[in-house]
C-alpha cells in the first residue's frame, strides 16, 4: 500500500528513499521512533502532502539519533526551534521531532503506533488519532488552515477515535470549530465525538 500510493500521487521517490534510509538507521541504532506527518497519513491510506519527512522520537534519544545519522552521511542541524532537529540527505530534509504541539514524545506516544510496511520497510507509524490531534493542535491565531486538515480527516475518518480527538483538543477553540465543520459536512456525526 505505502510505496504504490506515494508514487501514484507524485511524491518524490528520492524523498521516499531518504525516509527509508533514516528509518533503517534508527532501527539499526535501536532508537525508538514513529513515522509522523504527511507520510504517516499516506502510509495509513490517507491523503496529505508533504515536502519533508517527519519522525517522532524522545528528546533523550536526539543526540544518539544525530550521531547515528551523521555517521552514514546525513548533515545534521540544530535549528533555533527547541522542539525538533533536522537532518539532510543532500537537499532532502527530515525533521526529528521530540516535542510536537508543545508536548514531549513519550514511550506512550511511541506505543500508539502500528507497524506498517512503507516501501518495503516495516516501521512504526503514528496512529490516525494522534495525527489528527497534532494537526488540530497546530491551529491558532496565526495559522488555521482547515483546507489542509479536511482531506486528512475525510481520508482517515474510520481510523480516528473522534472522542479522544475532541478531549485532547478541547482547550483549542480552533480545533473545536473544525470538529463542528466536520459535523456540518457529514464527515463525522455528533455521536462520534461525545
Amino acid at each position: 500500500m505505502g510505496y504504490q500510493q506515494f508514487m501514484s500521487v507524485g511524491t518524490d521517490k528520492d524523498l521516499i528513499t531518504t525516509l527509508k534510509r533514516v528509518a533503517a538507521v534508527l532501527k539499526q541504532a535501536g532508537i525508538p521512533f514513529a513515522l509522523a506527518g504527511g507520510f504517516a497519513a499516506y502510509a495509513r491510506g490517507g491523503t496529505s502532502s508533504d515536502h519533508d519527512v517527519d519522525f517522532l522520537l524522545r528528546e533523550q534519544d536526539v543526540d544518539k539519533a544525530l550521531h547515528a545519522l551523521s555517521e552514514v552521511g546525513f548533515r545534521t542541524v540544530r535549528p533555533p526551534e527547541d522542539w525538533l532537529v533536522k537532518v539532510y540527505d543532500e537537499d532532502l530534509m527530515v525533521d526529528l521531532i521530540f516535542r510536537p504541539v508543545d508536548k514531549p514524545v513519550t514511550d506512550e506516544t511511541l506505543a500508539d503506533t502500528d507497524p506498517i510496511s512503507v516501501s518495503a520497510i516495516l516501521m512504526p507509524v503514528i496512529s490516525a488519532t494522534v495525527l489528527m490531534e497534532h494537526k488540530l493542535l497546530t491551529f491558532g491565531q496565526h495559522y488555521c488552515d482547515f483546507a489542509k486538515a479536511l482531506p486528512l480527516a475525510r481520508s482517515l475518518r474510520e481510523q480516528i477515535d473522534w472522542r479522544r480527538v475532541r478531549k485532547a483538543t478541547e482547550e483549542s477553540p480552533y480545533a473545536q470549530a473544525f470538529l463542528v465543520l466536520l459535523q456540518k459536512l457529514d464527515v463525522i456525526h455528533e455521536g462520534d465525538t461525545t
